[in-house]
């Protein structure tokens, strides 16, 4: 699903129009994005919970040159972890 399907799903499902559908989803993204940069986590209840991981500094080897070692930096990632509803709709 593309974000245009997504958009198009949004607004066929509640009524909105595609404008608004839009406006919803850029609103979301960024409320989430807003909420993870601040450090916190976003749950939603049966769906899942949007966080942060921290990722240490390590030692990794150029897949080119195998005897070239690398030092890779510490860094951040968003994560998603399922919640217990969406979990069961996905086994069903």
């Amino acid at each position: 699903m593309t974000k245009s399907d997504l958009i198009d799903a949004l607004a066929a499902d509640t009524g909105l129009t595609k404008a608004d559908a839009d406006r919803f989803l850029k609103s979301f993204t960024a409320t989430v994005e807003k909420t993870l940069k601040s450090g916190d986590s976003l749950t939603l209840i049966g769906f899942g919970t949007f966080s942060v991981s921290n990722r240490a500094a390590r030692v990794g080897r150029n897949p080119q040159n195998p005897t070239q070692v690398i030092n890779i930096p510490a860094s951040k990632s968003a994560k998603f972890k399922a919640g217990s509803k969406l979990k069961g709709a996905l086994n069903n």
